[in-house]
């Protein structure tokens, strides 16, 4: 039996990799987190799969199928949302598979993150705006450290992508003025790469009214920082006809 945890990628379909869809063929069982996989890409499965849907399952169900066909030399694939090393809920499952002596393997998906800088054509690197990104959320059920507080983390202005906080929209502004400037702008962006993708625009004075009015609660990110003005920034040297780089000389 082998165990392979495929990030879906963020809801388009052909942002599933070729390495997952190969994997997704010959799997015997399939397990998919089906509140928010787009299931479009189960019709890559053959006939003859088992199909569960983790979304009404816990960790010991879940555990049950691992164990149910580990007799028998299955392939299972266990398809996540996105890329699963973000917020995946995997490393329990690792956890399990080797202290079960499971071979397991994961296979990196397309972060929604990444969908939604590719449908707003948004570089999150900006030579002299920004050269670092943090990947965050708010404290909810599940807590965030102290030191981690988006107060700590505004006041480092880099560019934030704040995942499962969009219901928590005023919160998360009140605590972003600790560092950034009301000015900064932000965007919210809800089911990104889904035929129903929403991107909402504005700065830390009036998002949270945005949001609220678009009814955004779920299955959204925020990207907050100057990067998103696209203007004032260097040009990279990498292609600066006056840089020197390994594989070509300055002009």
């Amino acid at each position: 039996m082998k165990i392979y945890f495929i990030g879906a990628g963020a809801g388009d379909p052909e942002l599933l990799t070729i390495k997952g869809q190969k994997i997704i063929k010959k799997a015997d069982v399939v397990i998919y987190a089906g509140s928010l996989v787009n299931k479009s890409i189960l019709k890559y499965a053959k006939k003859t799969a088992k199909f569960y849907d983790s979304a009404g399952m816990d960790l010991d169900e879940i555990f049950s199928v691992y164990k149910k066909f580990g007799k028998k030399a299955k392939i299972v694939a266990r398809v996540h949302t996105g890329d699963p090393s973000l917020y995946g809920a995997i490393q329990e499952q690792i956890w399990w598979c080797e202290k079960q002596g499971i071979d397991y393997e994961i296979i990196p998906g397309v972060s929604s993150f990444c969908a939604a800088c590719a449908s707003m054509g948004q570089e999150l690197t900006l030579p002299g705006i920004s050269q670092t990104v943090i990947i965050t959320r708010i404290s909810g059920k599940t807590k965030v450290p102290l030191r981690e507080d988006l107060k700590n983390l505004a006041k480092i202005k880099a560019t934030l992508i704040i995942f499962l906080s969009a219901a928590h929209i005023e919160r998360v502004v009140r605590k972003l003025l600790y560092g950034y400037n009301r000015k900064t702008p932000v965007a919210v962006v809800s089911r990104a790469s889904w035929p129903d993708e929403k991107v909402i625009k504005g700065t830390l004075t009036d998002i949270a009214d945005k949001v609220k009015e678009a009814r955004i609660t779920r299955q959204s990110l925020i990207i907050v920082g100057d990067v998103l003005k696209r203007k004032n920034f260097q040009l990279s040297k990498l292609y600066d006809k006056n840089f020197t780089t390994m594989y070509r000389k300055a002009k």
